[in-house]
């Protein structure tokens, strides 16, 4: 398919780009989706912030990304296709379910 934007006028073109805007959020919505179904609510996960390696369980789903609450009580909202699954065999404390540390910002 091909389209010669040089034809078209300012009006199609701004109706062209709404179209593909539209498309790409839900490209990247699907795409956010099936890296979800990658995980269960309790998942034992990781993922690099700039604080360093993060472990932590996946505690929510939301639209786009998921939320981490972190061994050391920080919650994070992240992308699913930025974490991965950590499978060690080992004894981990129950992590808190309320408040937030101010180490989190």
């Amino acid at each position: 398919m091909n389209i010669d934007i040089d034809l078209m006028t300012m009006q199609e073109l701004e109706a062209l780009n709404d179209r593909i805007i539209e498309r790409l959020r839900l490209l990247d919505s699907m795409q956010a989706y099936h890296a979800m179904r990658a995980f269960n609510i309790g998942t034992r996960v990781s993922f690099d912030s700039k604080r360093g390696r993060q472990v932590g369980r996946l505690t929510k789903f939301n639209q786009k990304t998921v939320t981490v609450l972190t061994e050391d009580g920080c919650r994070w909202r992240i992308s699913p296709h930025l974490l991965s699954e950590v499978k060690e065999v080992e004894a981990v404390a129950d992590l808190p379910t309320t408040g937030e540390s101010s180490r989190c910002k």
